[in-house]
């Protein structure tokens, strides 16, 4: 029997997600075995606290009924109420979203905010949904979550095909169900709503920024430097727009449609102008006789200074580690790169900048945004800007003095200072007894 096209695509993502789980397990082993944590701690770590799954039913334009399946899990809320994002994506899957949500306990504790980690996804193909649709999809999922979210247990934010105005609907229904004014449920709402400035593009800003500090830090001299993007949404365009404002040379950028190459440097600005005029906003019948048409899966192993995945996790491979051509790699993406593909990669002596690391900066501002619903406070640009540069720099130095000081590489670097985070938070909170 045949399989479609895609079919094997759905078995290739549902891999995917169960690399990211797999993977960010293996992480949390590997640090707990080096800081000599206990069996029933690491259960711990390991276990999500609570999964939800909800059937979704929503009248579409046409009159029938469709049942959508959504799911949330909170991973940890040991050092403070539940933090992550939706996406809405056709793949989506329990062991994609149980992945997720581990990896932004770890972030958020990497970068020292008071919050646990979860996530959130609707398995859905948003193109195909007019906005009624999706404005009833979103208020379905809401109703949903109602019951086991809030400002001080689980605040979600926007991810992949989600965005300010999801956020807008999001918060409309929860405060529609609970009969109150809640801005600080959700993060990343339309700034009309109590969303903060620099939200929308705080993870682009903060991927750039660690970025240029790994490069400093490796002596790759910024101005000039080579970088190659794989993905051209919302992170991937912010970071490049800030790469381009500190000097250095996009050779390649590339989205679901294909990708765009040029080793003297792309024409940033016009293919902006290209992007915006695109009925989907894509790269694809980009017209400029400047740039070479490329595949997604050949821009990864272009010759360059620094490569930076922004797209979905599972990127790099044992198929294509060896073929990476990089200096240097910054996880824009989560879960980017496989655990055999990380290993590879060391071994053959190229820094990689973890998920956790290089991507927080959504997160920190996230945070930034839960304050000033909580104070009822509005920051201005400059101020966010800086305290997010701050958060970052702060936990780039702290995890690379650490992969110096216990020769591991960046990722093992972060994972030890993040789990040593929340086993510290478990024993305050009395159970030290797994330690037994």
């Amino acid at each position: 029997m045949q399989t479609t096209t895609a079919e094997r695509s759905t078995v290739a993502h549902q891999s995917a997600g169960s690399s990211l789980l797999r993977d960010a397990m293996a992480q949390v082993r590997a640090a707990g075995e080096r800081l000599g944590i206990s069996a029933g701690m690491l259960k711990l770590l390991e276990t999500p606290e609570r999964e939800l799954a909800i059937a979704m039913p929503v009248e579409m334009d046409d009159g029938r009924l469709e049942v959508f399946q959504g799911y949330r899990v909170q991973h940890s809320r040991l050092r403070g109420p539940a933090k992550g994002g939706v996406r809405y994506h056709p793949n989506v899957d329990l062991d994609e979203v149980r992945g997720l949500a581990s990896l932004m306990t770890w972030k958020c504790a990497l970068l020292d905010l008071p919050y646990g980690g979860a996530k959130g996804g609707v398995t859905v193909d948003p193109s195909t949904l007019s906005k009624r649709e999706l404005i009833e999809l979103t208020r379905a999922y809401a109703a949903g979550l109602t019951p086991v979210i809030g400002p001080h247990v689980d605040i979600p934010a926007p991810d992949v095909n989600t965005n300010d105005a999801t956020m807008g609907w999001f918060v409309d229904e929860y405060e529609r169900q609970v009969g109150k004014f809640e801005p600080a449920v959700v993060t990343g709402k339309p700034i009309a709503l109590g969303g903060s400035e620099g939200r929308g593009e705080s993870t682009g800003r903060g991927v750039a920024h660690v970025a240029r500090q790994a490069m400093e830090r490796l002596g790759i001299t910024v101005k000039g430097a080579t970088v190659v993007v794989q993905g051209y949404g919302k992170v991937g365009s912010d970071t490049v727009r800030f790469l381009n404002e500190m000097g250095v040379k996009i050779i390649a950028i590339s989205d679901v449609s294909g990708g765009l190459y040029n080793p003297e440097g792309l024409d940033i600005a016009r293919i902006n102008a290209h992007v915006a005029n695109h009925p989907k906003h894509l790269l694809e019948g980009y017209p400029g006789e400047d740039a070479e048409q490329i595949s997604n899966a050949e821009i990864l192993t272009l010759s360059c200074d620094v490569l930076i995945p922004a797209a979905l996790e599972g990127q790099l491979t044992i198929d294509n580690a060896h073929d990476i051509k990089a200096r240097l790699i910054v996880e824009g993406a989560n879960g980017p790169t496989t655990q055999e593909a990380a290993a590879i990669l060391a071994e053959r002596g190229i820094k990689a900048v973890p998920d956790i690391l290089a991507n927080a900066g959504g997160v920190v501002v996230s945070y930034f945004e839960w304050l000033q619903g909580l104070q009822g406070e509005h920051w201005k640009l400059d101020d966010v800007r800086a305290r997010l540069d701050d958060r970052m720099r702060a936990a780039v130095e702290q995890v690379f003095e650490r992969a110096d000081a216990e020769s591991v590489t960046l990722r093992e670097a972060a994972f030890l200072i993040a789990v040593e985070r929340v086993v510290a938070a478990a024993k305050l909170r009395g159970y030290s007894s797994a330690e037994s």
